[in-house]
């Protein structure tokens, strides 16, 4: 390419002439105001021996300055419009960069279920295509192919991510794990998804660790940063083949902070003497961190001395206690740790009671557990605080990690005996439908109860007598629910299992890998739901009610072995009883029937 082909010069990048080059941006470019907040941070946070991930090449502008004055060992760069991609090139070749940057007309994807194409929208004026088709706009739509996020961010490795993707971005920040990440330069665009939109990326980063810069940030470009520390832990979740969740951590004088306020994700947790949060210490959900980090309390605060584990986060509805306040107890079978004072944790929601009720003391102490528990409700320090990675919970982690999981068959109900019948059914029928049910239960449990299955209503019991019934059984069939959360813990590989689900949700995954994973039985999910009835008020998944087609539970459950004999007494249930048995307050949920 020859001199006279050059349209303008960016901090030593020669820009060649192309379609897109008007002569405004000409000047811009030559101003270096083209893009240049995204350059600022760029060149402000990329060191030499960097990887760089780039999404919204362009023109090639913002990652050739990058890659010509910070020195990256890579950037791996992500275009979506075709008719950029020669042009971004052809600078890539002139300012000999090729061997640095690498680039790819794909989308890349962080949502669960990538698509194999993305339709892409492109306007007259380059700067305004999108993913996301505008009214007001003529484009020309064309299919594009499409990269996993996790994928990508495990076989490249990204030190820093820069993003201008014209309104992806709030959809790829809900479902990104930014782990190893040291930084990020991104423009939002709240023109295509409002000031609200806005936010919820600004708040997705934050929640990931990230702090901006607001020497290097506008309200429309940030650059953020946070140490190698939290790149390594804030954004990953915990996982059942190791890493932090299988880590301890001692911590002197370290402050812990209740939540003050009932958010899903609220500032609360640990900090360590000099203020940095202790990342360890959260509690994850999915690929969503719950405790975010939180500001230094000021003034004085209570001391605790001694020598604590740290618990984690107590909840007192049983479903989630069972699954979410359990996870850091492995610790206490690590010779290292000796005996502490006691366990700490701090209450899910502010301004609850902070002693103990029964189930959960019954669980601490079919656990072996006998020290001290504590509910803090107020910031306190401690003069030396272990923090054990959290070993189970809800997502990936639900198959829990090993040392969790030897944890609960040496101790779990150790000293109870078996005591029942060898066949059980686990049901929901006395909860009401408030709690979420299944139609039809009260049928389902006279068929059963005619087949020699007991039929155990385990809310009516105390812990030591769901273990006992839950040891004796050989064949055990159940309502979906947080009840098989606790057989799991005490299960075992000889014992055969079916749970008919009552509604669509990610919760009966989890719960099928936690018995899977600790008990070695792999258990039989009944896809039966014809219909799902969801309350008018609200959509939440734990609060619907499941319409099984009888006559197929029943064929499944004779080719499963749990049952024998004909189809008496699987009728198919009758519209007008569902409709009069619900009321007005219930319709059909509109929602897939896929098993989440």
């Amino acid at each position: 390419m020859t001199t006279a082909s050059i349209a303008a010069t960016c901090k030593g990048v020669r820009v060649p002439h192309s379609p897109f080059l008007t002569d405004t941006r000409i000047r811009r470019i030559d101003e270096a105001r083209y893009e240049g907040d995204e350059i600022a941070g760029a060149l402000a946070v990329v060191q030499s021996g960097d990887r760089v991930l780039e999404m919204g090449a362009g023109l090639g502008i913002v990652g050739a300055v990058t890659a010509l004055n910070a020195k990256p060992a890579a950037i791996l760069s992500f275009e979506a419009n075709p008719d950029l991609i020669p042009h971004a090139r052809a600078l890539y070749a002139e300012n000999k960069l090729d061997d640095v940057i690498e680039l790819r007309n794909e989308v890349v994807i962080s949502a669960p279920n990538r698509p194999e194409t993305v339709t892409f929208h492109i306007q007259n004026s380059f700067l305004g295509s999108s993913l996301i088709a505008k009214t007001t706009r003529k484009t020309r739509p064309v299919e594009v192919p499409t990269a996993g996020f996790d994928d990508l961010r495990d076989a490249f490795r990204p030190d820093v991510l820069i993003m201008d993707i014209e309104g992806g971005e709030l959809d790829f920040l809900e479902h990104a794990d930014l782990h190893g990440i040291r930084a990020v330069v991104i423009e939002f665009h709240p023109d295509v998804y409002g000031v609200q939109g806005a936010k919820a990326c600004k708040n997705a980063l934050r929640q990931a660790g990230f702090a901006k810069n607001p020497d290097l940030s506008t309200r429309f470009v940030w650059t953020c940063t946070r140490s190698p520390e939290q790149a390594r832990l804030a954004s990953a979740p915990p996982r059942p083949s190791g890493g932090w969740s299988e880590s301890l951590r001692s911590v002197d004088k370290a402050v812990i902070h209740p939540a003050e306020d009932s958010g899903l994700s609220t500032p609360s947790g640990v900090q360590d003497a000099n203020g940095l949060d202790v990342a360890e210490a959260a509690l994850w959900r999915n690929a969503r961190r719950m405790n975010l980090p939180f500001e230094r309390p000021t003034g004085p605060i209570p001391e605790l001395p001694g020598t604590w584990l740290w618990g984690g986060v107590m909840w007192r509805y049983f479903a989630h206690f069972i699954v979410e306040s359990v996870g850091r107890l492995w610790a206490l079978d690590a010779p290292e740790i000796g005996r502490p004072e006691g366990i700490l944790f701090i209450p899910r929601r502010p301004l609850v009671e902070t002693e103990l009720v029964g189930f959960q003391s019954g669980f601490f102490r079919e656990m072996g557990i006998d020290l001290p528990i504590k509910v803090l409700s107020e910031p306190t320090r401690v003069e030396r605080l272990i923090v054990p990675g959290q070993g189970f919970g809800l997502g990936e982690i639900s198959a829990g990690t090993e040392p969790f999981r030897r944890f609960t068959h040496n101790r779990f109900g150790a000293n109870i005996a078996p005591e029942g019948g060898d066949r059980l059914y686990i049901s929901r029928s006395r909860l009401g439908p408030k709690r979420g049910a299944l139609l039809g239960e009260d049928r389902i449990e006279q068929a059963l109860a005619a087949q020699g299955y007991e039929i155990f209503h385990p809310e009516r019991h105390d812990i030591p007598t769901q273990i006992a019934r839950y040891k004796a059984a050989r064949k055990i069939i159940a309502s979906e629910g947080s009840a098989l959360h606790l057989f799991a813990f005490c299960g075992r590989s000889d014992q055969q299992v079916a749970v008919i689900p009552r509604r669509r949700s990610g919760a009966t995954r989890h719960i099928l890998t936690h018995i899977k994973s600790f008990t070695g039985s792999d258990p039989v999910l009944l896809d039966v739901l014809c219909r799902v009835w969801q309350p008018v008020a609200t959509q939440r998944a734990r609060l619907s009610v499941g319409e099984p087609d009888l006559p197929l539970l029943h064929r499944a459950l004779v080719e499963n072995g749990f049952i024998t004999g004909g189809p008496s007494g699987w009728e198919p249930l009758d519209e007008g009883e569902i409709r009069a048995s619900l009321g007005g307050d219930y319709t059909p949920s509109e929602l897939s029937l896929a098993t989440g």
